[in-house]
């Protein structure tokens, strides 16, 4: 067994140096634009009729290749990590989504 740490995964952040002295804007309280809004009324919906969990999103999100994950907007991340577990699931055809 060794004791080196697997590298961190891309949106794993936390201690990466280069977002050390990155400024920080806070949003908080910052309402969803109504694309945000359309993406969690899609992910409701899901979820809701069982095509999908939280969980089984946010796997899809983390597996985005990491110059896009960071290229992504959060909803679009989000819509992103929908649109995989669909396709993975077989909800929906690739084809379909471009």
């Amino acid at each position: 067994m060794t004791d080196e740490a697997p590298p961190p995964a891309t949106h794993d952040l936390g201690g990466a140096q280069r977002f050390r002295c990155t400024a920080v804007e806070p949003d908080d309280e910052a309402p969803p634009d109504d694309f945000g809004k359309r993406v969690d009324a899609l992910r409701q919906i899901l979820g809701r009729s069982g095509l999908m969990t939280v969980d089984e999103m946010r796997r899809c999100i983390e597996a985005i290749p990491e110059p896009e994950y960071h290229a992504l907007g959060y909803y679009e991340r989000w819509l992103r990590g929908i649109s995989a577990l669909m396709v993975e699931k077989g909800v929906v055809q690739a084809e379909a989504l471009r």
